[in-house]
């Protein structure tokens, strides 16, 4: 009978974590609904803006402006875009890979999130500052953020801004990538941009046409529009870079979570048929017992 307690103890158990995990997923889904409708609102203002720039591009010089600045040295730093906890399958493990890919000995970072900032100060990297961004993320605490690492290029300290972030594909499908914020590359000024892949791909030649086909007035001129609107399209990646990573990460922990509930249930499953056959067993042995009993009395 120590077996059975023991079974039925673990059943109790399972149910119980299955119940946890179950309610996390439930909440993760409900974060991730309002992820992805962030994500989604800004893709239109994107799409915009990123037409706005094309045209205002072949009315300025490129190199002319200090964020679109090439310089030939190496000295990056990273923005590695993480959670601040666990239970989201590959979803940190993944993404710390491809910073690790991505690092060289001249690579320093700055961190949004816990689980890979703890990470990367293990392996002894350089933090030079950390970040923490509510849930849902709001559009202003994207501006802290954008701004430091916009200071930080143009003090010459780097050669190079990056970001480490994943891409919310679907909800089971999420990319880390490492893409390279500013120096503003010239063809990324012209891109339409879905947020389905930050800074991947050219814009196409019917959407430069389109872009280019409308006629814009800039005022005081092109220069100036410009100067205002580069550090605000900086200012608008890292927030949807933010809100994608964020979208990721809900989605990743809702599948993780309902996989656990699955395996719960199904080692629930096997316990009950465990228990039942091993109950049934001690039934039979008693009973056995009692008929030898009784044909021993007579």
């Amino acid at each position: 009978m120590a077996n059975l307690r023991d079974i039925r103890r673990r059943i109790k158990s399972v149910k119980n974590t299955a119940q946890i995990t179950r309610a996390m997923e439930l909440v993760a889904a409900a974060k991730m609904k309002k992820a992805q409708n962030q994500a989604l609102a800004g893709r239109a203002y994107a799409d915009e803006l990123n037409k706005v720039l094309v045209n205002l591009k072949e009315n300025v010089d490129e190199n002319a402006h200090p964020l679109l600045e090439k310089r030939d040295g190496n000295k990056t730093l990273t923005l590695v875009i993480s959670a601040d906890k666990g239970l989201c399958g590959g979803f940190n493990g993944n993404l710390l890979k491809e910073v690790n890919n991505a690092h060289t000995d001249e690579t320093e970072y700055v961190t949004v999130g816990r689980k890979l900032r703890l990470s990367l100060m293990k392996a002894g990297n350089d933090i030079k500052a950390d970040f923490v961004v509510v849930d849902p993320v709001p559009f202003a605490e994207a501006r802290p953020i954008s701004k430091y690492l916009i200071e930080q290029f143009l003090s010459g300290d780097y050669d190079c801004v990056k970001v480490a972030f994943n891409d919310f594909k679907s909800t089971m499908v999420q990319l880390p990538r490492v893409v390279q914020l500013l120096p503003i590359e010239s063809n990324s000024l012209g891109e339409k941009q879905t947020y389905e892949g930050v800074g991947k791909g050219q814009v196409g030649e019917t959407d430069k046409v389109t872009a280019l086909e409308k006629e814009y007035t800039f005022e005081p001129s092109p220069e100036k529009v410009l100067d205002a609107l580069l550090p605000q399209y900086v200012n608008f990646q890292v927030y949807q870079m933010l809100v994608e990573s964020r979208a990721s990460e809900h989605s990743a922990r809702m599948v993780s979570m309902k996989s656990a509930t699955d395996n719960a249930n199904d080692m629930k499953d096997e316990l009950t048929l465990q228990f039942n056959k091993l109950r049934q067993g001690a039934i039979t042995a008693e009973l056995l017992e009692i008929t030898t009993a009784m044909k021993a009395m007579e």
